[in-house]
């Protein structure tokens, strides 16, 4: 007697990393064509839009319990409706940016409001000049940044201060028992822990590996000094 094989769907905390973000990737990609006026899409498609293969598509796809027809591929609604349920953007995505300098005032005009299922509802900042609880999305003294975290149930802040302030800020995050994820934009380097889930934000270093990947790549053509 041979025992079937059970298969069971996974939720995004089961999987790695990677394969999260690529979820998040196909998203994007899905909603564009869901407003070109497309209903259905094949593996091939995405994996052709995503720098992917098709067979890496299917299996992210078949990780999360989401299936196709052979000769049909996906339906777009359809895998929207289980990405939005999967990645929680079913609901409002509510974040809060702490530090409201140049990039900090970037975010709250990009996000300031639902932008694909993510909302910054508020910034805080500890220059009085910057405070400005007048408009839609106010910009708060940092001293209120707990209290409002906790009346509000905000599970993710985005740093965008100077490097010295990062310590005191944590501290003031983990003692709401409220906040689950950090954005960092900071010069410091944070680590994810049993309370935090956090994401790294260095954009000098994104800079130079791109620099570094171009490099290679006149190296490879033969395009360098002296070739």
């Amino acid at each position: 007697m041979t025992r079937t094989k059970r298969t069971e769907k996974q939720t995004p905390f089961e999987v790695g990393r990677e394969t999260v973000e690529r979820l998040s990737r196909y998203r994007s990609v899905l909603l564009k064509l869901q407003g070109m006026g497309f209903s259905k899409v094949f593996s091939g498609n995405l994996g052709d839009a995503l720098g992917l293969s098709g067979s890496q598509v299917r299996k992210d796809f078949a990780v999360f319990g989401m299936r196709g027809v052979k000769r049909g591929g996906y339906d777009i609604v359809g895998l929207l409706t289980q990405m939005a349920a999967l990645l929680g953007t079913s609901e409002q995505c509510r974040a809060v940016v702490i530090g409201c300098g140049k990039i900090g005032q970037a975010l709250l005009r990009s996000f300031g409001g639902r932008r694909g299922g993510v909302s910054i509802v508020a910034g805080f900042d500890s220059d009085p000049q910057v405070v400005s609880p007048v408009p839609d999305v106010p910009v708060l003294n940092v001293g209120d940044l707990p209290a409002y975290i906790k009346k509000n149930g905000i599970e993710v802040a985005i740093l965008c201060t100077p490097e010295q302030s990062v310590p005191n800020l944590l501290e003031q995050l983990r003692s709401t028992g409220v906040i689950r994820g950090v954005l960092n934009f900071t010069p410091t380097p944070l680590r994810s822990d049993e309370q935090f889930c956090v994401q790294n934000i260095d954009i000098r270093m994104e800079l130079e590996k791109l620099f570094c990947l171009i490099h290679f790549d006149k190296q490879r053509r033969g395009e360098g000094k002296g070739a």
